[in-house]
């Protein structure tokens, strides 16, 4: 196990002394495998907007945008029958209100042939239920129950957010705030958020204030490809997700060769920028749950804490479920649990891990 930096250790404790005694009240013990992959698939027969004509010509990025903001619902392509790549001409927006009706079910289905791309300077899909500029649909914006945004079948590359300063930091390819998200079958690769920062997280992508503290879903995700050609996600914190306050089940899916780059941990350590936790998945908050069923992990960097994993709940009510998964190869340059490589974890008692292997 890496040795621990004085500096780091020290902030920790500090944290720790600052939280005090554990509340009663915990988050539950998830059962990550309670759903499958094929069960989380949304159905696509109803569709609203098909971008492209049947060639790939007609698939542009302003087509996409278009329908995202004109006419969100279940949306696919008709580019031909070769797979191709849709570089976005502006971030596309998600809407609470489109057309003077409350917007609900958003599907982007690339049925395992589009790659959307951000060009490496823009973020690809932004959802924001708090955002006035998107429009406010309810007296409670951080807990509503729409719009709920699925992602299927489809890959992500070179998204960026490290020029966004409106204060949704995070999320190169996919910032999604309030209302539900969900990432099916989809792949992310060389997206990126800021490289330094101590709340800067979510390369691939970032979410908040999911409603009723119900759980973010990935199922039968790749994020990152060290050995494939397809490049890794990278951020201060969390390069594969990151959050704030979000419950996360993660099912058959990959992490590989995700970097957290920055360097200070959080809070940042004098004369250091802060960040360089979590380099698969960013976990930060008070009652949550993160659950991991059949996940792989190889391979990732932190340079503080938690090569793979970062869990830190505050008032330690959050819990940590690993079943059925390998994390191996995960570098925690900084800081990590002990008897848990690549892991940093403050919770409610110890991580759950069945069936597992950590090394």
């Amino acid at each position: 196990m890496p040795s621990v930096r004085v500096a780091a250790a020290a902030a920790l404790a500090l944290l720790a002394q600052a939280c005090g005694s554990p509340p009663r009240v915990t988050a539950p013990v998830v059962d990550p495998c309670a759903l499958s992959t094929t069960a989380l698939v949304e159905d696509v027969s109803s569709v609203t907007t098909v971008v492209g004509d049947g060639t790939a010509a007609s698939c542009t990025g302003q087509a996409l945008v278009n329908a995202v903001e004109q006419s969100p619902g279940v949306i696919t392509f008709a580019c031909g029958p070769d797979p191709v790549t849709i570089v976005v001409p502006s971030t596309a927006r998600i809407f609470n209100r489109v057309a003077g009706r409350d917007v609900q079910r958003v599907v982007i289905d690339g049925g395992g042939k589009v790659t959307l791309s951000g060009g490496g300077v823009r973020r690809i899909l932004y959802m924001s239920t708090c955002d006035p500029a998107l429009t406010w649909t309810t007296p409670r914006c951080d807990d509503q129950q729409w719009p709920q945004l699925t992602v299927q079948n489809i890959t992500f590359v070179d998204g960026s957010s490290t020029g966004v300063s409106d204060g949704t930091g995070g999320g190169g390819a996919i910032y999604a705030g309030g209302g539900r998200f969900k990432a099916v079958n989809a792949k992310f690769f060389r997206n990126q958020c800021k490289p330094t920062g101590r709340d800067e997280a979510g390369g691939a992508v970032r979410a908040f204030e999911q409603w009723q503290g119900l759980p973010a879903q990935v199922a039968g995700c790749t994020f990152g490809g060290t050995g494939t050609g397809q490049g890794a996600n990278s951020c201060s914190n969390g390069a594969g997700l990151g959050s704030i306050g979000v419950s996360w089940t993660v099912v058959d899916s990959v992490f590989t060769g995700n970097t957290a780059t920055g360097s200070g941990a959080n809070p940042a350590q004098p004369g250091t920028p802060g960040g360089g936790s979590g380099a698969a998945i960013y976990n930060d908050g008070n009652t949550m749950t993160l659950g991991l069923c059949r996940a792989q992990m190889t391979g990732n960097h932190a340079n503080e804490g938690g090569g793979a994993v970062f869990f830190v709940s505050n008032d330690r009510t959050g819990h940590l479920a690993i079943t059925d998964s390998v994390l191996s190869g995960n570098q925690s340059a900084g800081f990590e649990t002990a008897g848990y490589p690549g892991i940093f974890y403050l919770g409610a008692g110890a991580p759950t891990v069945t069936g597992s292997t950590i090394q």
